[in-house]
């Protein structure tokens, strides 16, 4: 069976594509296919020359490295979703339709170009966040200006009424599209359709997931127990392979699974370089053990949380404490965690598939939090608890991509405790004022 990708419209054309431009097409097609599977920085130009069906010495006559390649499937991937969402507003605003169907419109044309039109676009969101600096400036222009088109469309509805007031508009946007962009690491389009889950997103992001009475119930500020016992002392390998570790998920967290070889994880660490081989075999050693440690962390934290029945002794404060902890993993506790989910969608399947066991356990958590939620009446009944526990982790993790907590005062920048509040604020109650 030929398995070449088709090519999905990259090129405009006014008539029929030279021999040459199809193959351009075809080798666009395979690398959009391959980045989005297996992320930009597993790719080489054998191997896309590979899932192309051709020769690896022909994709030079088209594309001179790979990142000429990327650099047009991300401008490809994002330019075609900025043309259409432009036109759904301006045609919105031409017929003076709904806040509520246009929300829709744009919330199924994103989820469209992401899940099914597109390898192109869900390669752009897939890969952005961990490329180098210098090649994510040449792509932030579009970007940018597809934030601003998200960005005039939710001012004009909260200065008309059609959105709650109390909170700005930075992290609503934020929080939407993160909700949006993490579906490509879960949604399965063989099995539903996209326009279900756009239907489903579009109302849990309007009217919140708490049931009316308890839409606007928050988990009070207090002073926190550690989420993390203290590690009791260890010996001096013990100290320096945690050590190893630690200075290893900075450098994912920070700059990317790339970036992280063995000579500049001991420069991190502050050891000797060959030093680092008598604690691991190799830098896959320690990308595994740092993607081990942040699920664990993770698991940990939220169960002892949801443990602590004297501090949170119904379903809903359970439910917002969960959440609170969640965030405080990926930003305060535990650099595990924030390591783990930048860099989990550009893991190959089968380092993901290793890590697997772990996820579904804090899945299942998860589920169990939802469930008792919706049995006690906290929960609305007409969510489906795993696509509602997908979008809502989905939206907490993608702050990874946008929240920095060390900018905490600086104008238009907010803390962790506030951006708390305003993702407990928006699951639990929604958008609509």
């Amino acid at each position: 069976m030929n398995m070449t990708p088709k090519p999905q419209n990259a090129v405009l054309h006014d008539g029929q594509p030279s021999k040459s431009e199809q193959t351009r097409e075809t080798i666009l097609a395979a690398a959009a296919q391959f980045f989005r599977n297996e992320g930009y920085n597993a790719a080489t130009m054998r191997k896309i020359a590979k899932v192309a069906n051709m020769e690896a010495g022909s994709i030079y006559y088209h594309f001179s490295s790979k990142e000429d390649i990327l650099g047009e499937v991300m401008e490809l991937g994002l330019r075609r979703l900025y043309v259409e969402a432009s036109r759904v507003l301006a045609e919105a605003r031409a017929q003076d339709k709904d806040f509520r169907q246009v929300l829709s419109e744009m919330v199924d044309t994103h989820l469209t170009f992401l899940l099914s039109e597109s390898d192109f676009t869900s390669a752009n969101i897939r890969n952005f966040p961990t490329l180098p600096e210098e090649l994510r400036q040449k792509h932030r222009p579009l970007r940018r200006a597809y934030s601003d088109l998200w960005n005039g469309f939710l001012v004009e509805a909260q200065q008309n009424g059609c959105i709650r007031t109390d909170i700005a508009i930075r992290p609503v946007r934020q929080f939407v599209l993160g909700a949006l962009n993490w579906t490509v690491e879960w949604y399965d389009t063989e099995r539903f359709p996209v326009a279900t889950l756009s239907e489903r997103v579009t109302r849990l992001l309007l009217d919140g997931m708490a049931t009316k009475e308890h839409a606007l119930v928050l988990v009070p500020r207090h002073r926190d127990r550690q989420i993390f016992e203290p590690e009791a002392d260890t010996n001096k390998a013990a100290r320096t392979r945690m050590q190893v570790l630690s200075a290893a998920a900075r450098i994912i967290r920070d700059r990317g699974y790339k970036a992280a070889t063995m000579r500049a994880i001991s420069t991190e660490a502050g050891i000797e370089a060959g030093s680092i081989y008598y604690h691991f075999g190799s830098k896959d050693d320690i990308l595994d053990e740092v993607l081990d440690l942040g699920l664990r962390d993770l698991l940990k934290g939220v169960t002892r949380t949801v443990s602590d029945w004297e501090k949170f002794p119904d379903d809903l404060s359970r439910m917002s404490a969960a959440i609170k902890t969640h965030m405080e993993c990926l930003f305060q506790a535990s650099e595990f965690t924030s390591a783990n989910i930048r860099i989990y969608g550009q893991l190959p399947s089968n380092v993901r598939a290793r890590h697997w066991p772990v996820r579904h356990e804090y899945a299942q958590l998860w589920d169990r939090i939802l469930k008792d939620a919706q049995d006690s009446g906290c929960l609305r009944s007409d969510i489906r608890i795993v696509p509602l526990r997908q979008v809502m982790l989905g939206a907490l993790n993608w702050t990874v991509e946008w929240f920095d907590p060390k900018k905490a005062g600086q104008e238009g920048n907010i803390s962790l405790p506030e951006l708390v509040e305003i993702l407990q604020k928006l699951l639990l109650g929604g958008l609509s004022k």
